[in-house]
């Protein structure tokens, strides 16, 4: 993407957006002449409780999907330096609708790279991979060669700015498999196996990688720490809401005027991103339906999207943030056929482990597929919502959950629709 998608001009206590529109600063020099690594510099002369202190005082929660603090997950790991530990970056960004992470990390692989540098010191960590989907070749390619210039800098290695510390980082590339996106299944695959999700507990914390305790964040919660020391846990978090600190890159496709990614603040309201930054539907239609935080996040109808963009709110509306993926749909917009391709999405990434989502996943595509070429009646609907719930909570990782909060909102919330797509059988 070009500079001119970043479309919110405002850099006003803004964190990713005025790094974003600096030219060259991919490259190690113009990195650190706009500010790069004086966070892990400061870092270096703090006390590691108080530096964890900060991000708890940040409320940043996970921005890979789940919401988690990530001040107290950090908590959670071991501090004896003894034991061996690993720090894992999610780069897999499977989620449809989801583009973010490889913006952060083909523009400012460096501020990536520093967080993980000042998370490791924090926790107490030696060896950093950063898991990416093997579809973002290019994207490998900046991180390893940004990599090596930290190297070059003694930012990474041994003794790092005379510090006893050490820390590497490896580019591991994935298979594209979705289901990588969940902590556990990307722990499998980085360890050579199948991608199955693993049960909890134990947690990651206590039995990880290789077996040992790990940290697993998502590119852009890594990618705030450096803000987060510099300026302060405090000052991060009353950039959002209450319990959701920050700012938040929405990535919003579909069917408005001004696609993009745009850097607001946690909590801003779902109808202010459409209408006031993103410019409204297309061509001026009526908007028929929104999904806000990728298709694993229920939709919202038009009367639903006066709402802030948060993960309690958003949950306490029956849906979720997610990855910050906001999909737009537009009056012309069948949800047929946007139900056909999300269960042909479904089912050929289930991962196939759990039974319920395994042979779940299929009954679905066969029962939508035919209404989709009408050959059933209206009744089926009903049995499509009852094969949708009766994946939920039967699952060993959230991916069936998805699937059957996802189907069976979109048949409910417009049953008239399917209803009339059926009965109209000569179109």
């Amino acid at each position: 993407m070009e500079k001119k998608e970043i479309r919110n001009s405002e850099t006003e206590n803004k964190i990713f957006e005025p790094l974003f529109n600096i030219k060259g600063i991919e490259n190690m020099e113009v990195y650190e002449k706009h500010g790069g690594y004086l966070a892990l510099k400061k870092a270096f002369k703090e006390k590691k409780s108080e530096l964890l202190s900060e991000v708890k005082n940040a409320n940043l929660r996970g921005r890979g999907g789940a919401g988690f603090p990530a001040g107290i997950k950090w908590g959670f790991m071991p501090e004896d330096p003894n034991i061996e530990k690993y720090l894992i970056v999610n780069a897999d960004e499977g989620e449809p609708g989801t583009f973010k992470d490889k913006y952060i990390m083909s523009k400012i692989p460096h501020l990536l790279i520093e967080g993980m540098i000042i998370t490791s010191y924090i926790v107490g960590i030696k060896t950093g991979y950063i898991y990416i989907r093997g579809e973002y070749e290019n994207y490998a390619r900046i991180l390893e060669k940004a990599i090596e210039e930290a190297k070059k800098k003694r930012y990474l290695g041994k003794n790092i700015l005379g510090k006893k510390h050490v820390f590497n980082i490896i580019v591991h590339r994935g298979a594209g498999a979705y289901i990588c996106g969940e902590e556990t299944a990307l722990i499998e695959s980085l360890e050579g196996k199948r991608a199955h999700p693993r049960l909890k507990p134990p947690f990651p914390a206590n039995s990880g990688l290789y077996g040992k305790p790990t940290l697993i964040n998502n590119v852009e919660t890594i990618a705030s720490i450096p803000s987060i020391i510099n300026k302060g846990g405090f000052w991060f978090a009353s950039l959002g809401t209450q319990k959701n600190g920050g700012t938040r890159l929405f990535g919003i496709s579909g069917k408005v005027k001004n696609p993009g990614i745009y850097e607001l603040p946690m909590g801003t309201n779902l109808k202010d991103i459409i209408y006031k930054y993103a410019g409204g539907i297309k061509d001026d239609k009526e908007l028929k339906a929104v999904i806000p935080g990728g298709i694993s996040s229920p939709v919202l109808t038009p009367e639903e999207i006066d709402i802030s963009m948060d993960f309690d709110s958003l949950m306490k509306a029956g849906s979720m943030l997610g990855s910050g993926a906001i999909m737009v749909f537009d009056e012309d917009d069948s949800m047929v056929e946007v139900l056909r391709i999300m269960i042909d999405f479904y089912a050929h990434e289930s991962c196939g482990q759990c039974a319920p989502c395994r042979y779940g996943t299929d009954v679905l595509k066969k029962m939508i597929y035919s209404v989709y070429n009408k050959e059933v009646n209206e009744e089926i609907l009903d049995m499509i919502e009852e094969t949708a719930s009766g994946i939920i909570g039967k699952t060993i990782c959230p991916f069936g959950d998805a699937v059957g909060m996802a189907v069976g909102t979109i048949i409910r919330k417009f049953k008239k629709e399917f209803f009339d797509y059926l009965r109209d059988k000569n179109d």
